[in-house]
């Protein structure tokens, strides 16, 4: 899809509204985003903190719950905003989810402007990658014995 194909700035306007709902009591940093399907949906998310850190969701993965719980499709764009309602760039489990429900062709507005995910996530890891291993045949437990670890 063609970059000027998408109206960024209602995708902004969706974002800016997720980022308002964000709870962040912790870094105070609130975080919007949403993303415009294939089929012409619009789709959101806010983050979610939590006290252990770790569980912390990310606005890019409520955004991906959402697109899931809408059933589903293609994203074709996406972008996240910051409290100041300026884009941000994902981070890295992010572009792996934006990767994921997009494909290489998905277009990311950066902070620096519009990016396909092949130059926001280079040499990504996806499905392909896994259907691939699905198909070797795994060593046997003698082979694994076997071998000292060197290359």
């Amino acid at each position: 899809m063609d970059p000027t194909d998408i109206d960024w700035d209602d995708l902004l306007a969706e974002a800016i509204e997720a980022m308002k709902h964000a709870y962040c009591p912790y870094s105070n940093f609130p975080v919007g985003a949403a993303g415009l399907t294939a089929d012409g949906w619009l789709v959101s998310g806010c983050n979610v903190e939590n006290a252990g850190y770790g569980v912390t969701l990310c606005a890019e993965c409520g955004m991906v719950s959402d697109l899931i719980r809408s059933g589903g499709g293609t994203l074709v764009a996406v972008v996240a905003v910051n409290g100041n309602e300026e884009p941000v760039a994902p981070c890295g489990r992010c572009r792996q989810l934006i990767y994921e429900h997009g494909g290489p062709s998905c277009l990311v507005l950066m902070p620096d402007g519009v990016a396909p995910m092949t130059e926001v996530l280079p040499g990504a890891f996806g499905p392909h990658d896994l259907s691939s291993v699905a198909q070797a045949a795994p060593a046997s437990s003698e082979e694994k014995e076997e071998h000292d670890g060197s290359l």
